[in-house]
């Protein structure tokens, strides 16, 4: 492969360009929203009507769970009006659809400093992520980069204490996945069972959880799908980790940094092969959580 060569670029600001305009900015993340930095993400609907409150740009779902982001996009500066609208749309579309978890996004060409101090202080009780798009021209062509100013303030076991609340049983998982894929949980249920006998499955609604004589020990969860099934590690990000799992036959594998974990696709029909290196990312994440 030859060398990398540097490519000289120019800045453009959208807010002012002829050629560029908002509805453009819409058609890239529509063709690909993964682009803004938040996941493997699908479009759920454009200019979504708001009873009473114009419309929300974009409504964009986590492929893989029941997230979802709530998007306005501003080209030029931020100002007061747009996260007014951010937060208002968030919260007609939470109130609406109370099953899926929602978070506001804001994408501006500048959020100033005076206005990025202004959303933390919002970010402590509203699901709020900032995010600052630039536009550059490298020779005839043009690109947007997206970069993430201001995260989600997470509060990952406070939200395990509040879906702990709505408890259902191994048939509702059964009928909202497969029988094949329960037993996939079952199976990593086993080996975690070799290094403490005192755990046991608890079935949540909106995942599968552990106890521990009676209590909470979710240092592993599972997210059964109708042909998956995601397996969570709760740990913190490491070298050691990712080694493991790039020296797997693992290949679908993320970290979800709002909840803190490794999130690792699975099926019935790859379990077996791969149970050894499960069972040994999982005990490792027994011990950090229980050492």
């Amino acid at each position: 492969m030859p060398p990398l060569s540097y490519v000289d670029h120019e800045p453009i600001l959208l807010k002012t360009h002829a050629d560029f305009n908002e509805v453009w900015v819409h058609d890239r993340i529509a063709e690909k929203p993964s682009i803004i930095g938040l996941g493997e993400l699908i479009l759920r609907d454009r200019e979504r009507p708001q009873p009473r409150a114009g419309r929300l740009d974009m409504l964009l779902q986590d492929n893989d769970s029941d997230r979802r982001y709530e998007v306005e996009i501003q080209l030029g500066s931020s100002d007061e009006s747009h996260i007014i609208r951010t937060i208002e749309y968030w919260d007609i579309e939470r109130k609406r659809y109370p099953q899926y978890d929602h978070c506001a996004v804001l994408i501006a060409e500048d959020i100033t400093s005076r206005f990025l101090n202004v959303v933390s202080l919002l970010n402590r009780s509203i699901p709020l992520i900032a995010i600052q798009m630039s536009a550059i021209k490298i020779d005839n062509s043009i690109s947007l980069i997206f970069t993430k100013v201001l995260d989600e303030y997470a509060q990952s076991i406070g939200l395990e204490e509040d879906e702990e609340k709505v408890v259902t049983d191994r048939a509702y998982w059964i009928s909202n996945s497969s029988e094949k894929n329960i037993d996939v949980v079952d199976k990593l249920f086993n080996e975690v069972k070799k290094v403490d006998d005192n755990l046991a499955l608890k079935y949540n609604k909106f995942y599968i959880g552990l106890t521990k004589n009676g209590i909470a020990n979710n240092f592993i969860t599972f997210k059964p799908r109708k042909g998956f099934i995601r397996l969570r590690l709760h740990m913190a990000k490491s070298t050691e980790i990712d080694e493991k799992l790039n020296n797997s036959e693992l290949d679908d594998f993320d970290y979800d940094s709002r909840l803190r974990a490794y999130r690792i696709k699975l099926s019935h029909s790859n379990i077996d092969k791969n149970l050894e290196p499960l069972s040994e990312l999982m005990t490792i994440s027994y011990n950090l959580r229980n050492k």
